[in-house]
Formats: structure tokens, C-alpha cells, sequence
């Protein structure tokens, strides 16, 4: 059996695959505006918990490690190139003199937490995207936007089905390389990636003739898809609500802004604490009755 992507959609029966897609893009689309948009550290820690509190409750276990592997990967990358690039900042923690190109780097504490806070959206950012590739059909965005922008739909249907596959092709590739044996000549990147974008390729003719045989390329009028409500939209259509206009009131008002130049400046207000501890809990809105042992089930 294939080893999926992480990020591959797996279709259970949990909340957030079953419900319909605009109360789901409303409950996760507070979370990633948040954390796009907010520079209150505790609030981007406590919205990240939160989506993947609810990564957990549908089962998206892979999706959401992965997430915050990749995430802190990048939130490291971020602080440390800020704090390189930026020399701003009143309280200087080390002198590192000339550097070719930076010139003179200064590691200041204003640069290392605006870092932060650019490390802290990032992570936030892929595991709200982590959950929502794992937990959302993208054939149902297809069906869903069909009669607005069908070729554009299909088209970003195609991709979120194919780069999964992609990923899957690398690692069973890999598998097999190393199970050529220590005499075996080595498989450099070069080799690998030629590999992958051939068979990118094959299967990319292959869906194309499948999509000719299926009519795809006649016009043709729109074409009406029932809509299937579900028990669980009601839920997200409340809790949903409730952390967009949190969100936006937040942002609007600057709860909690973190002010790191020319010096730093944060405290923790009972806004903030109270926002934290909404988009936190609001994590459980995906658990159910049964919890992860029925969202299990295919």
C-alpha cells in the first residue's frame, strides 16, 4: 500500500470532512486571518494550538506534525534572518562586526522577537493550510466553484491531487534506491528529480486523455450539483462566526500589539488573554461524541 502525503486529503467521517465547505472555510479562515494578521504572540501560540486541537479532533494527526515540523523550520529560518538582516533596535545582545554584503551585524533583542512574531505566523499559518489540505475534498471545492471559474477550479483540483502524488512517487523512489544494496551506484538529486518530473509527465498526458474522454474540453452549460447539508454545519457556522468577528475586532482595536522598534514594548492585557483563550478552546468545535475513534471510519 502507498504511503499517502501527510497533507494528502484521507476521507473520514470526521466533522470537518463532513460539513459543508462554506461554514468549514469560515471556522478555519478565522484562524489563518488571525494568524496572518495579528502580532500578539500569545494569541498567535494559543490560535495555533487551536487549529491543531482541531487537526486532532478529525483525525489529521500526520497532517498536523508535519505542519508544525515544516512550520518551525521556517519560524527558525525567519528569526534568523531577520536578526541578521536587521540591525534596529535599542537593546543590543551581541556585536558580531562586518559581514560581507550585511555589513555590521547587530543582534538585537527587537530584531530577535520581531523575528519571532514572523515565525510565530508562519507556523500558525501552515498547520490552519496543514488541517485544511487533510480534512477538505478538493473535489468538493471543484463541485462547489464549478459554475463560477470551472477550468480554474479544475485546474486547482488537479494540483492539490497531483503534487500529494508527487511526494508519494519521491518517497517510493527513495525506498527503492536504498533497497538497491550498498553496491549499487548512489542516486544523486539530479537523477531523482529527472525521475520525478518524467513520471510527473507521463501522468499528466494520462489525465489529460482521461479528461478528453470524459467531455471536459466541449462547452458546456453549467452543471448543477446538489447541495447535501450536514448535522455539523451549525456548529461551525457559530463558532465561525464568532472567531471572525473576534479576529477582526482584535486587529481593528490592536489587541495586544507587540511593539518591537525602536524598543520593545508587549504587555498582556485580559483582551488578549481572553482572545487566546476563545480561538483556543474554539480548537474542541471539531470533536464530537466518540471523538477520534468515529471520525476514524472511511
Amino acid at each position: 500500500m502507498k504511503k499517502l502525503s501527510p497533507l494528502a486529503y484521507v476521507p473520514r467521517r470526521g466533522t470537518l470532512q463532513t460539513a459543508s465547505l462554506a461554514p468549514v472555510g469560515l471556522y478555519l479562515g478565522a484562524y489563518l486571518g488571525l494568524c496572518f494578521l495579528s502580532s500578539d504572540p500569545v494569541v498567535l501560540v494559543a490560535a495555533t494550538l487551536g487549529a491543531a486541537i482541531a487537526g486532532f479532533g478529525c483525525r489529521a494527526d500526520r497532517a498536523v506534525w508535519f505542519s508544525v515540523r515544516l512550520g518551525l523550520v521556517l519560524a527558525i529560518s525567519m528569526v534568523v534572518i531577520n536578526v541578521l538582516v536587521t540591525s534596529r533596535g535599542a537593546t543590543v545582545l551581541a556585536r558580531l562586526g562586518e559581514w560581507p554584503v550585511l555589513g555590521q551585524v547587530n543582534v538585537t533583542l527587537e530584531s530577535f522577537a520581531a523575528g519571532g512574531v514572523i515565525g510565530l505566523r508562519v507556523l500558525g499559518t501552515m498547520v490552519v493550510i496543514g488541517v485544511y489540505s487533510a480534512c477538505v475534498d478538493p473535489d468538493r471545492i471543484l463541485q462547489a466553484v464549478h459554475g463560477v471559474a470551472r477550468r480554474s477550479a479544475l485546474t486547482a483540483t488537479l494540483i492539490s491531487r497531483l503534487v500529494p502524488l508527487a511526494a508519494t512517487d519521491q518517497a517510493r523512489l527513495s525506498e527503492a534506491a536504498e533497497l538497491r544494496g550498498p553496491g549499487a551506484t548512489p542516486v544523486g538529486k539530479v537523477a531523482m528529480a529527472h525521475r520525478l518530473l518524467s513520471s510527473s509527465l507521463d501522468r499528466a498526458v494520462d489525465v489529460a486523455a482521461t479528461l478528453e474522454l470524459r467531455g471536459y474540453a466541449q462547452s458546456t452549460s453549467g452543471t448543477k450539483f446538489r447541495k447535501a447539508p450536514s448535522r455539523y454545519d451549525a456548529r461551525f457556522w457559530v463558532a465561525g462566526s464568532i472567531l471572525a468577528v473576534a479576529a477582526l475586532t482584535s486587529i481593528v482595536v490592536g489587541v495586544g500589539e507587540l511593539v518591537t522598534y525602536p524598543e520593545l514594548d508587549y504587555s498582556l492585557s485580559p483582551m488578549s488573554v481572553s482572545l487566546a483563550a476563545l480561538f483556543l478552546i474554539a480548537g474542541l468545535t471539531t470533536w464530537r461524541s466518540g471523538g477520534r475513534r468515529n471520525a476514524q471510519g472511511r
